[in-house]
């Protein structure tokens, strides 16, 4: 029978200690957050997953999703900002994301052509509201300009404003600020990238497109 060297021996052991002390880690973590949920001391539950458009940081709370920060715009700056503004009471986790995380995973799958999550829009008031409010009337695998997005919400002179509240939309994806494009048809700009934003369309677009007949 064939053995290792001592030295092999110990690493072995080292990978698998590490390995058990991480699901140890992880099954302890996923306590803490049923817990403080069941006890009313979670107020804010997060994940970040993949996406087509990267690493994607999905936070709720009680009353419905809070955020959906893109990779690009840090998740970290995104956890602090949820700390000050809603509550510093945050954890990674949580069946609170599992319907909005199932969601997702279908839209980018192109079988979901609208969500119907809850989505706490708390973070965005005034005019920045009211603009993210009217862009789930934009119909999937359509688009809007900013100004019909300005004369729709009756301020059609703030079409800057517009491009603003897309902006800083805090629930993007969700609230589908990425349909909304130039006068010109050019795509613009997006918090998650440029081409996280052509990904998006081009996703859309292309879900809609019945399959080819077999020949």
């Amino acid at each position: 029978m064939s053995t290792l060297p001592h030295g092999q021996v110990g690493a072995v052991r080292g990978t698998v200690d590490d390995a058990d002390d991480e699901r140890l880690l992880a099954s302890l973590h996923t306590r803490l957050v049923a817990r403080a949920q069941d006890e009313g001391l979670l107020d804010v539950a997060y994940r970040v997953v993949d996406s087509p458009v990267g690493r994607v940081l999905v936070a709720a709370g009680e009353a419905g999703v809070l955020r959906v920060a893109f990779e690009v715009q840090g998740h970290e700056a995104a956890l602090d900002d949820l700390a000050a503004r809603v509550s510093p009471r945050v954890l990674e986790g949580g069946a609170r994301l599992d319907p909005v995380l199932r969601q997702l995973d279908e839209y980018f799958a192109g079988r979901r052509t609208s969500f119907d999550v809850p989505v706490d829009l708390r973070l965005t008031r005034g005019l920045r509201r009211d603009v993210v409010e009217a862009l789930p009337r934009i119909a999937y695998g359509s688009t809007a300009s900013y100004a019909q997005v300005a004369a729709a919400v009756g301020r059609p002179a703030a079409v800057r404003a517009v491009g603003t509240a897309c902006a800083l939309n805090p629930v993007p994806v969700l609230v589908p600020c990425h349909r909304v494009v130039r006068s010109d048809g050019s795509t613009g700009r997006y918090a998650g990238g440029d081409e996280a934003k052509r990904t998006l369309l081009e996703l859309e677009r292309t879900a809609l497109v019945p399959d080819a007949p077999e020949a």
